[in-house]
């Protein structure tokens, strides 16, 4: 063993037990002989003499290397060597007079083998066909060496097709060319001595060899796409793959591989009459009891595949085919494969259902608009009975699905995916063919109700799955009447109690379906009180699975929305049935930290709410109503506060979690009751809410840096500025002062988020709590954000970054809100006045250099609103001194110009915007309304009398010049420097 075989041996280990730098050494020592001139040389030499199977990949891969990068700069010399030393090493010849292992590379891994195939393609690829005209003229000729050779002839075909033909792959468009100009010297030269040496190796080693001829078959397949088709559809070939399929004694390897070459050639591209001869010429039915074999077998599989390519194209056939020219024939053929293809789907061939779906869905898409005959009808009633049968879940996974463990998650995920396309599927048979499928669904419905609870827990889900399904393509007028049998349907689902309703699956899709077809149930209302005992009986609410209560709770609520007022006759009987649920909450001492209870009290109460706050319940039960919820509630958040230990908040974290749940609980209840109620028609009931938000208030006081409990009670007061209206005004100095003690970028982007909502609902109403506020949010905004733009770097944290960014985007549209709500005067008070400056610099800043295209409009916006309210007045009556000459010299010159005129501002990317027009629209607007202001100011001196703005629509259009681009970036100012005026007239 030589050094370079050591030090190819030490590269290629990964033992461990060599140190890296010995690894790094023999890498050294490899780059250097790679380096030496005499390297093709080398690895044809090494290749013949080493016994080493690492030291021959090497080789292989090192001249694979130099072909690719230097084979346009190699001498001719070099070039026939490893021409002639690839080709005698493919065919198991000496590469010269001591070669005496040539035909050990037959012996060599598989691995080795590809690779000498692909060192073969990459020579093809230069040289074929103008240098190396008889490469497979030659090839061929060594195929009676025997089956080796064979089989190194296959790994180069199937390797040509990767690289080179398949256009599986992307190509560029040279790669193309090449593989186009290959094809067709291939048709031309050997094509048809290629296509009777496969035929001769299959016929001669099918008993002896059926591995090898396999191989050739695969290869075959990969060509049939691009060679004339006649000379694989012929009556030898055609009847040499058939046997090979149907005859029970050989290998089930061969068999699929004969399935894929009569796949091939049904698949192959043209015109449709003459695809339909192909097709009929076939007599495909010839394997149709093959599909009834072991499914799990690769000939079942092969079989499948071929069978459902043969029935697409057949349908491709019927319908682009006249009458005249065959296509009740290709109909015929179509009815013949169709048994077969359902066949293949019941027998459970997983990679050939998705393509049958495929296939499924564009027959029934045939079928739309037309008169449906007796045996189209059968068919979809075969179709549907088949998706059923695909949508069961497996039994085994049924107690896993039920506790909803990690396996059932998963399988649940799964079939989740599976059943999309079938689905699709359904609905589409479903709008061809309506009242087929509602009988199908109730006859489904029937068999499985009638079966024992152990069995029918996945046809139930799969039934029941399949009626909610179908509520997808029905639209409101249908779902409301109950077309067809959905008047039938639905009220016997309504009355139905399942054995295995207690199965977490039938009880989710149960109620998912009464939910769906609600408007059902609200056009007919004698339905409502079923309907309700499904919610709230155990089949629901009351269900022994948490994750069925859970979602029961939600859809409760939904339903709740969607009845509403229809439901007031039943508030009692509802509130009964939800005692025991509404008592985890209102007791005193409950001890919960379980998340998924604070959310199903969340769609409880809110369901609650939704019921009781409607103007329909009489004054006096509505305040019983709210009052036996809301008095409970506060009382448990002012024992808790009483007891709380809040310079050790660890100690009362139980006590923080119980709050958190009924400040959600309070906040949800409250989401049923309107402004015009609580405010106008009912204030009696706006006086609980204030009363109850004076408590919850006091956990800001007692409980001020516990962010959850703070964000709880911030969406409480969000809600309350909804519903009790102005009159939440004397409660806000506390609330807003409770919340401004955080100055975390968390806690301000909340803070900003409720002013915006106090300022868009109340407007100059506003003003004075605004004013109050606005010079402590400017000084910590100010204080936390840099003046310009954000950074991030390896020493800055992801998650300070973005809180950072929506900080700044927060209070943009915070200042953006408070401008175009005519409360740009709270920036000038006593009070505000001296955070003027900043503002305006880092508006400026951010609307000529933000990333964001949207943060820097919403700046500019600001900006045009300022203009609007300070600029109004004739010139030289300023309410804000110096403002024009800023907007003049400074913003309308950086902003409306060199922003815009800088490279990196590019109108049609995608992320600047992605319509030049809307755009151009925009700084359009922006320098008329913020240079008419500095026209106006040079007219009044005498200036520039004869500009007009329409100028400004020019130069806006002239932006998209490089060449305007440019000029002007040349004569750009420095920063100070009032020449701006002056660049913008020479425009």
């Amino acid at each position: 063993m030589d050094d370079l075989e050591k030090a190819i041996l030490i590269s290629f280990d990964e033992s461990g037990t060599i140190n890296s730098v010995l690894k790094e050494q023999a890498a050294a020592f490899i780059q250097q002989v790679k380096d030496r001139p005499s390297i093709c040389s080398i690895c044809i030499e090494k290749f013949c003499v080493s016994n080493l199977v690492e030291v021959k990949f090497w080789c292989l891969q090192c001249l694979h290397e130099i072909l690719r990068v230097r084979y346009p700069s190699m001498s001719l010399e070099e070039k026939d060597l490893i021409r002639k030393s690839v080709f005698s090493m493919a065919c198991g010849e000496p590469v010269h007079a001591n070669d005496t292992n040539a035909a050990r590379i037959f012996e060599s891994p598989s691995f080795v083998k590809n690779k000498l195939s692909q060192v073969f393609v990459t020579l093809i690829s230069y040289e074929y066909p103008e240098i190396w005209q008889s490469v497979f003229v030659d090839f061929l000729h060594k195929l009676s060496k025997g089956a080796a050779v064979i089989d190194m002839f296959c790994r180069v075909l199937n390797v040509m097709d990767d690289e080179l033909i398949s256009l599986d792959y992307p190509r560029s468009g040279d790669d193309v060319a090449k593989a186009g100009r290959i094809k067709d010297a291939m048709r031309v030269q050997c094509v048809p001595q290629m296509v009777i040496a496969w035929y001769d190796i299959v016929s001669m080693y099918k008993n002896s060899e059926p591995d090898l001829c396999s191989s050739v078959l695969n290869s075959m397949s990969k060509y049939v796409s691009w060679i004339d088709i006649g000379l694989i559809a012929n009556d030898a070939f055609t009847r040499l793959l058939f046997e090979l399929m149907l005859v029970d004694g050989l290998a089930d390897q061969l068999r699929a591989a004969a399935s894929g070459a009569v796949l091939a050639v049904v698949s192959k591209r043209m015109e449709y009459k003459s695809k339909l001869a192909l097709l009929q010429g076939l007599q495909i039915s010839r394997v149709f009891r093959l599909v009834t074999d072991d499914s799990g077998s690769e000939l079942a599989s092969g079989v499948a595949s071929l069978l459902t390519g043969y029935a697409v194209e057949v349908l491709e056939c019927s319908k682009h085919l006249k009458p005249e020219d065959g296509k009740e024939v290709a109909v015929e053929l179509l009815n013949e494969v169709l048994p077969s293809v359902f066949n293949i789907i019941q027998n459970g061939e997983v990679d050939s259902s998705f393509s049958i779906v495929h296939f499924l869905s564009v027959y029934v898409g045939t079928m739309k608009n037309s008169t449906l005959t007796d045996r189209q009808l059968l068919h979809l009633s075969q179709i549907l009975e088949e998706i059923r049968m695909q949508i069961q879940f497996d039994p085994m996974y049924r107690n896993n699905l039920d506790i909803l463990d990690k396996i059932g998650q998963q399988e649940a995920d799964r079939m989740a995916e599976f059943r999309k396309d079938l689905f699709v599927l359904f609905r589409n048979v479903g709008r061809v063919a309506s009242d087929l499928t509602q009988v199908f669904i109730k006859n489904s419905l029937g068999n499985s109700m009638s079966s024992t609870e152990d069995r029918n827990v996945e046809e139930v889900e799969a039934s029941l799955s399949l009626l909610y399904a179908l509520g997808e393509s029905l639209n409101d007028d249908a779902m409301r009447v109950g077309n067809g049998l959905l008047g039938e349907l639905i009220p016997m689902l309504l009355s139905t109690r399942f054995p295995c309703h207690s199965n977490r699956l039938v009880a989710h899709v149960y109620l998912d379906i009464i939910t769906r077809y609600v408007k059902f149930v609200s056009e007919n209302t004698q339905y409502i009180p079923i309907a309700l005992r499904a919610f709230l009986d155990e089949r629901g609410i009351h269900h022994p699975n948490v994750n069925v209560s859970r979602r029961a709770s939600y859809l409760f609520m939904r339903v709740v929305k969607l009845l509403k007022a229809k439901l007031v006759p039943y508030i009692e009987t509802i509130l009964q049935s939800l005692q025991d649920t509404v008592a985890q909450f209102t007791r005193m001492g409950r001890v919960s930290n379980d998340v998924s209870v604070s959310e199903d009290g969340s769609h409880i109460f809110e369901a609650i709410g939704l019921l009781i706050g409607m103007e329909d319940v009489p004054l006096e039960k509505q305040s019983d109503y709210l009052s036996s919820l809301l008095t409970p509630l506060c009382q448990q958040v002012e024992v808790a506060l009483l007891n709380a230990k809040p310079q050790h908040p660890e100690e009362s974290l139980l006590q923080i979690e119980n709050m958190q749940q009924t400040v959600m609980a309070i906040n949800a209840l409250s989401k049923g009751f309107s402004q015009r109620l609580v405010t106008t028609t009912r204030p009696g009931i706006g006086l609980m809410f204030k009363k109850t938000l004076d408590i919850l208030l006091q956990i800001l006081v007692v409980f001020p840096k516990v962010e959850p409990l703070r964000s709880k009670v911030t969406s409480f007061i969000h809600r309350m500025v909804d519903i009790l209206g102005p009159s939440i005004f004397p409660y806000l100095p506390n609330a807003l002062g409770q919340l401004l003690i955080e100055s975390e970028p968390k806690e301000l982007v909340g803070f900003l988020v409720l002013l915006n909502q106090l300022i868009c609902k109340f407007a100059t109403e506003a003003h004075d709590i605004l004013e109050a506020v606005y010079p402590v949010i400017a000084s910590r905004v100010f204080s936390i954000l840099p003046r310009n733009d954000i950074q991030s770097g390896p020493g800055s944290c992801g998650e300070e970054i973005r809180e950072l960014q929506e900080l700044q985007k927060t209070f943009f549209i915070f200042l953006n809100v408070i401008a175009t709500h005519e409360l740009s005067s709270v920036f000038l008070s006593p009070k505000c006045a001296p955070h003027l400056e900043l503002m305006m610099h880092l508006l400026l800043h951010n609307s000529c250099n933000h990333k964001d295209i949207n943060i820097r409009k919403a700046c500019v916006q600001v900006f045009i609103r300022l203009i609007k309210d300070w600029c109004s007045g004739p010139y030289g009556k300023e309410s804000v001194p110096g403002f024009q000459k800023f907007i003049i010299e400074t913003f309308a010159v950086n902003c409306c110009l060199y922003s815009v005129l800088d490279k990196s501002f590019e109108f049609r990317d995608a992320n600047t915007g992605n319509d030049f027009k809307a755009l151009k629209s925009f700084y359009q607007s922006l320098i008329e309304r913020s240079l008419f202001v500095y026209i106006s100011f040079v007219g009044h001196h005498g200036w520039w009398r004869s500009v007009d703005v329409r100028y400004f629509h020019v130069t806006s259009v002239l932006f998209r010049s490089h060449h305007l681009r440019e000029s002007i970036s040349k004569e750009r100012p420095q920063e100070g420097d009032a020449s701006g005026p002056q660049v913008i007239a020479s425009i």
